[in-house]
């Protein structure tokens, strides 16, 4: 029997995984990428009895490759928070889903496992942009303010590494980072063990940051606001986390930035209204390449010929 662990690349994937293998520990074959590369099940091997655990990546655009899995007698059991569709039906299936939009995948874990290693959790959903949750799941570990301000930031963090067109934007290979994280329990003896790790990614997402905030909106109003950044590596880095401080800033505001690729068209991040957190995902699934969940979605790659049409959707879905 062979076991692979699929995994988004981002910190709801990386500390939904860790609190899984720290409850449930397994040697596995580690599949990952950057965090827009969510068509993962299509590099699963798996053969008749082996078993397949898959974290924070869609259903919906993964379904055949799913199908396929289980038509072979491998066993599955998929934890995710983005849209669905249809559940398939299948003895060997086990499915923990919840498109709810105050979840993550790293709180349907935390679930899962009855708490068993909440901390991580509480990165996982610091780092997917759900302040709020993430703080009523740390209330029981009466943390310090400044011990879940490390946990914030280490989540944020973990977040920004997964972001780029290619393993080559990100500083750390995801694949690799989750064995840096895996030996800790605890996030916080993570940070103070590994402190090269975590300091890499801070220093470069404070960098990326100041650049970011130096681009003007190629429009805004009180309700939405769109900005296109250039085809360079910090751009691809850093603009999930960027959306997410933007939508903090302004909450009643929907957010769109595209980035642009090196081959043409654009990498889109859409952030609904901090304040109605909906919409972002039947948005992005209008375009081919789009995906995601109600607040937070976006777009592989936008054609540069449908630009004028994602911002008439855009202004039309949230302006």
């Amino acid at each position: 029997m062979a076991y692979f662990d699929v995994f988004n690349g981002d910190a709801d994937g990386l500390c939904a995984l860790q609190q899984l293998r720290l409850a449930t520990p397994r040697e596995a074959t580690l599949v990952t990428g950057v965090k827009r590369d969510i068509a993962l099940l299509k590099q699963v091997t798996a053969q008749a009895g082996d078993e397949v655990t898959v974290l924070d990546v869609s259903l919906d655009k993964n379904r055949q490759p799913l199908l396929d899995l289980l038509a072979r007698d491998v066993r599955v059991a998929y934890f995710d928070h983005h849209f669905a569709g249809e559940i398939p039906s299948h003895k060997g299936f086990s499915a923990h889903l919840d498109a709810a939009p105050e979840t993550c995948t790293s709180l349907i874990v935390d679930a899962h496992v009855q708490g068993a290693h909440r901390a991580w959790a509480v990165v996982g959903a610091f780092g997917d942009n759900f302040d709020a949750s993430a703080r009523k799941a740390a209330q029981p570990l009466a943390l310090s303010e400044s011990e879940l301000d490390l946990l914030r930031q280490l989540g944020t963090c973990l977040n920004y590494n997964g972001y780029g067109a290619a393993i080559d934007d990100l500083f750390f290979p995801p694949a690799e980072l989750y064995t840096r994280l895996h030996p800790y329990a605890d996030p916080l003896a993570f940070i103070a063990a590994e402190p090269q790790v975590f300091d890499c990614l801070r220093r470069g997402l404070e960098e990326d940051a100041a650049k970011a905030r130096a681009v003007a909106a190629e429009l805004a109003s009180d309700k939405v606001a769109l900005f296109i950044f250039p085809a360079e590596a910090w751009a691809r880095r850093v603009s999930g986390v960027y959306s997410n401080e933007l939508v903090k800033a302004h909450p009643a505001r929907a957010h769109a930035l595209l980035t642009q690729l090196p081959g043409g068209g654009f990498l889109v991040s859409v952030r609904a209204p901090l304040n109605n957190k909906v919409g972002a995902d039947e948005l992005c699934r209008a375009f081919p390449t789009g995906g995601g969940r109600k607040a937070a979605a976006g777009i592989n790659h936008l054609p540069e010929d449908q630009l004028s049409l994602f911002i008439d959707q855009f202004q039309a879905r949230y302006g």
